[in-house]
């Protein structure tokens, strides 16, 4: 599930009231992609609002009121989704959360004033990274250089999974240590840069490339997920750890730990909005803490001395 974007989308034709829920859907999502959305966010509007549209088993846009929303969000939290959301509170919770914005903004979009509540996102988890050790692990145990290239391009990049499986040979640029993404979250473009080991792999691993449009990295998703597993498996270390966007996390606190500001870290890991970069400042806590107890533990000791008296 994505974070919910903002689109400019151009107002619906008149007489949009007067036409089926499902032509007026069908013109909404065309919209969206008119506006710059990807397919994946497409796909992801489409699911959310389909399930309100039947749900509520209305056939014209006229029929639609907020009590519908309403009915639908009680429902859904009581009773669980059809399929393919896991039967329990909080992923339906999430799920509903998103879906509540998609047909806010679809209702919004077909001209209803009244206010449409929305479903409270649950509270994050924890986000969980790798320590040092961990990663000299998996790279100690890496079985050739595919498995080296996949861990260090994801613990010196921060790439997500489909932008790491989307890069064509053409998208390296060795010279000037830079890689360029096309994000599938937004149908964006960006630049990360490569790091001194990921550069001494990469500059081994293309040798055996030809052209320029050939993938980088030569699986799915599924064989990815596999082959970190069995990584992981053959380092000792948590499988449940090991997986893209864990490493992700890895590379966003190791950037902030080593003082990259958070605007640039934002651009590097392709965040529209810094509040979403900000969760990785929370993973920093017990590391302020323990240069806060440093600093003043050094304050505290000079002044030694010094009696601390009560009336």
């Amino acid at each position: 599930m994505m974070i919910l974007t903002r689109f400019q989308l151009p107002p619906p034709r008149k007489g949009i009231e007067l036409a089926s829920v499902w032509d007026a859907l069908e013109e909404f999502l065309t919209a969206l992609r008119a506006s710059g959305a990807s397919e994946k966010t497409v796909k992801a509007y489409k699911a959310g609002i389909t399930d309100f549209l039947k749900f509520c088993n209305k056939k014209l846009v006229s029929e639609l009121n907020t009590d519908d929303v309403v009915k639908w969000r009680i429902a859904r939290l009581k009773d669980g989704f059809s399929r393919g959301v896991r039967n329990d509170i909080k992923a339906r919770q999430l799920t509903l959360h998103y879906y509540s914005l998609y047909v806010r903004s679809f209702l919004k979009w077909l001209g209803f004033n009244d206010e449409v509540s929305t479903v409270k996102a649950p509270r994050r988890r924890v986000v969980s990274t790798l320590s040092e050790g961990e990663m000299l692990k998996l790279l100690n145990a890496a079985r050739d250089i595919l498995d080296l290239l996949i861990i260090s391009l994801l613990i010196e990049t921060g790439l997500r999974a489909q932008e790491l499986l989307s890069l064509t040979v053409g998208d390296i640029d060795l010279n000037n240590k830079e890689i360029y993404v096309r994000s599938g979250k937004y149908g964006e473009e960006r630049v990360v840069f490569i790091g001194p080991l990921t550069e001494e792999v990469l500059s081994k691993y293309l040798e055996a490339f030809n052209g320029n449009s050939e993938r980088l990295i030569p699986l799915t998703y599924s064989g990815l997920y596999k082959r970190l597993k069995t990584l992981s498996k053959r380092a000792g270390v948590d499988v449940r750890k090991v997986r893209p966007h864990i490493l992700r996390h890895t590379f966003a606190t190791e950037a902030l730990k080593k003082g990259l500001a958070l605007p640039a870290l934002q651009r590097l890991l392709g965040h529209r909005d810094i509040k979403t970069t900000q969760i990785y400042l929370h993973l920093l806590k017990e590391d302020v803490k323990r240069l806060y107890m440093e600093v003043f533990s050094k304050q505290i000791g000079r002044h030694s001395n010094t009696e601390v008296t009560t009336n």
